[in-house]
C-alpha cells in the first residue's frame, strides 16, 4: 500500500512531462540551405513559430523537415515571403534572410 503512492507520483510525473514537452517544440527534420562560397549549412530540428536570422548570404532553401516554413527576403521576417512546404525546396538562385518554421 505505501508503495503504491510514489509509483503512483512518479508515473503522474512522466505523464505530465511527455505532455509539456509534446512534438509541438521542433519542426522535426532538417532544414538546409546554400550559404557563402556555395558551402552547405543546415538546422536539425528548427524550433517552431521562432523567427531566425541569418547573419550572412543564405540561398536554395531545402525544406526536410515535417512542418511547412516561410523564407523571407529581409532579416526579421520580413520583405517578400516564399512558404516551402515539407520535402520540398526553392530553386538554388532564390536568396532569403531569415526563416520561420511552421508559421500560424
Amino acid at each position: 500500500m505505501r508503495l503504491s503512492r510514489p509509483i503512483a507520483a512518479v508515473l503522474g510525473g512522466l505523464a505530465l512531462a511527455v505532455i509539456t514537452i509534446g512534438p509541438a517544440a521542433a519542426a522535426d527534420g532538417t532544414f538546409v540551405w546554400v550559404g557563402p562560397k556555395g558551402k552547405a549549412y543546415a538546422i536539425q530540428n528548427p524550433p517552431d513559430r521562432r523567427c531566425l536570422d541569418l547573419a550572412q548570404e543564405a540561398r536554395g532553401p531545402q525544406n526536410a523537415t515535417k512542418k511547412a516554413l516561410v523564407v523571407y527576403s529581409k532579416q526579421k521576417c520580413k520583405g517578400t515571403a516564399l512558404r516551402i512546404a515539407p520535402g520540398h525546396s526553392a530553386p538554388r538562385s532564390v536568396p532569403f534572410a531569415s526563416v520561420i518554421f511552421n508559421p500560424r
